[in-house]
This record gives C-alpha cells, structure tokens and sequence, in this order.
C-alpha cells in the first residue's frame, strides 16, 4: 500500500466533513443563502481524493478498483463529479449539502483497516481491459443511483417543510418538487443506463475468459437483481404508478439496499477475488 494516496484521500475525507458540518448550517438558515462555499468544499475535497485515485493506479497499473476500500472511494468520486456537474445551476447548488454527510460517512468505512488488505509482491498485474471496464461502469452507476438518493432526500426534505407549512420552504432556494422529481429520473435513467452497460461487459468478459456467458457467481445474480429492481422502479415511474413521495422514497430505499448489500457480494465474488489475488 502506498501511504501517500491514503494521506490525499484523507484530506479529502475531512473535507467532506467540514462540508457536513457547514451544512447544518445552511440547514439551520433554511438554504435561503446563495452560498457557493459547500460547492467549493467539494471541489477542493475532489482535487485531493482524484489525486489519491490516480496515484493508486499508477501504483497498481490498472484503474483502482481492485478492493472494497478502492470500490467505496471510486463510488464517492462518481457522486462528488456529478454534483459539481449540476451545481453549476443555483437551485441545485445545494445538492451539495445533502451529498456531505452521504460522502463523509463512506470515506470513513472506507478507511476502516480491514477495506484496504496489502497484496502480495507481484499481485498487481493488470487483470484485463473488460474487467476493468466492467468495474469502472457499474461503480459509475452506483455514484448515479447515490446521486438521486440525495436528490430524493432533498425532495423528502422540501416536501415535509411545505406540509408543515414551515415559512423556510417559501424562502428555501432549493428546487422545486416537481424539478427535484425530474432530475431524480433523469439520473436514475443515467445510471440505469451505464448498469446495462456494465452488465453486457460483464457477460463478454466471462466469455472471454470462461467461454461462458453467463455464471452463478454471486456478484452477476446480484447484480442482475439490481437492474431488474431499477427497472421495475422507473417502468413504475413511466406509468406514474410510482411517483412524488413514493418515488423519493424508492430512488433512496433502493441506494441504500444495494450499497448494504453491495460490499457482502463484493466480498464473496470470486471474479474480484481472482482480480486480487
């Protein structure tokens, strides 16, 4: 392990808390200012934790998504970029101070000892393009899918202020539901899209590898059961079956089960056992 990636990703981390911190504040206040300091913070942690990211890889020789330490931060990266994407436009700039506390608690479990094994001498050999490929997708998609569980806490959040007739939601420069409920699709059309992705790489990289299209490892049941769950969501949400409050609380339910469920699968896959060892 190289200590330096760790020590950027860490500064990156605490930054993220201060994010956090600064947050409740503007909570406190009602999100009534057109503060750009949380998406500073956020830039400035990105610029660490991309620093980290990169010297991982150049260590490893190959995109640093090899364990659950790497996996956690490439996940966090993912939701950190796309925030910054959207926060150009102000009524979304606060996205930012729902996302900290999100990306805070993963830095943390990521720098658990036990996310992180040292691999042997020699074990660090490029595993293939379509496994990293295959990785590098369904991470990306997991950071879309995190993506819209904050945007789904900020619809919670606004919506319970407006029923409660709370003057901070009249004030609020948040989006209003109907935007926050538009972009929580779009992004969840996004990340659905680039799971489906992944899912097809995944399939020619055990053809590749195995001469098979298809095996009961436990990551591709699993994952294969995320996009049908996804599926099934948005084909609600399509037919309007599923939307407003109820959609919300699917778009953050569904994050939280696949990321709770993420990291035993991840453990028990032999595909990233193999790629690690």
């Amino acid at each position: 392990m190289n200590w330096s990636d760790k020590a950027y990703f860490c500064i990156a981390v605490t930054i993220y808390g201060i994010g956090m911190v600064y947050s409740i504040f503007l909570w406190r206040k009602g999100f009534r200012r057109d503060d750009w300091a949380v998406y500073g913070l956020l830039g400035s942690g990105l610029a660490f934790h991309t620093l980290a990211m990169a010297l991982r890889g150049f260590s490893l020789n190959q995109c640093p998504i090899t364990n659950l330490y790497e996996a956690t931060a490439f996940i966090m990266w993912t939701i950190v970029t796309g925030y910054l994407v959207v926060g150009v436009w102000q009524r979304f700039r606060f996205v930012g101070a729902f996302a900290s506390p999100l990306l805070f608690a993963l830095g943390v479990f990521a720098l658990f000892p036990d996310m992180d094994p040292e691999l042997p001498a020699g074990k660090h050999e490029f595993s293939g393009a379509l496994s990293s490929l295959h990785k590098a997708l369904l991470l990306l998609s997991f950071g879309g899918f995190g993506l819209s569980a904050v945007g789904a806490v900020m619809y919670l959040t606004q919506e319970n202020d407006l029923k409660l007739h709370k003057f901070r939601a009249i004030l609020s420069k948040l989006p209003s539901l109907e935007r926050l409920e538009a972009a929580m699709a779009k992004l969840l059309w996004v990340a659905f899209g680039l799971l489906s992705a992944g899912l097809m790489v995944s399939t020619a990289y055990l053809h590749e590898e195995k001469g098979v299209w298809f095996t009961a490892d436990p990551e591709m049941l699993w994952v294969l059961g995320v996009w049908i769950f996804y599926l099934v969501l948005l084909v609600l949400k399509t037919r309007h079956v599923q939307s407003g409050k109820r959609f919300a609380w699917g778009a953050l339910g569904s994050f939280l089960f696949v990321m709770l469920t993420f990291w035993g699968v991840y453990l028990l896959s032999p595909l990233h056992q193999t790629a690690a060892s």
